[in-house]
């Protein structure tokens, strides 16, 4: 016999627009599209999900390093965004993360993209074997 998947009564399922009140005014951690990933607090919010974050900061993660680049008051359009979470301030950030300065984490970023570049180069001269 097939087990019927779990469904919440009707009554313990909020309706829309109402699990962001419960974020208001908490600190929260905002995947974008783009990959980029924001750190504010949730001030406001509209009925497209669009977002405003106070004492925002952009989160830049290269390899082992990180930096925090502020933003100040940030309005986030909704659709730009694919997931938010409460961040544990007592878990934040992990422990396997070392903080640097913003002109460092730029400079990581920067010899990342070289590094890919000549990755994606040798990858193209070499398209001619088959590896599989």
């Amino acid at each position: 016999m097939q087990q019927q998947p779990y469904l919440p009564a009707l009554e313990d399922v909020p309706p829309p627009g109402i699990a962001l009140v419960e974020e208001l005014d908490k600190l929260l951690l905002v995947q974008l599209r783009d990959g980029r990933k924001l750190v504010g607090i949730l001030r406001s919010f509209d009925q497209f999900a669009n977002l405003v974050l106070e004492q925002a900061t952009e989160r830049v993660i290269v390899g082992s390093m990180y930096a925090e680049v502020p933003l100040g008051l940030h309005v986030v359009r909704g659709e730009n965004v694919v997931l938010l979470g409460e961040i544990d301030e007592s878990r934040d950030p992990p422990a396997s993360l070392k903080k640097v300065t913003e002109q460092e984490i730029r400079q990581a970023q920067k010899a990342e993209k070289e590094q890919e570049k000549i990755k994606q180069s040798m990858k193209a001269r070499m398209d001619f074997l088959d590896f599989e």
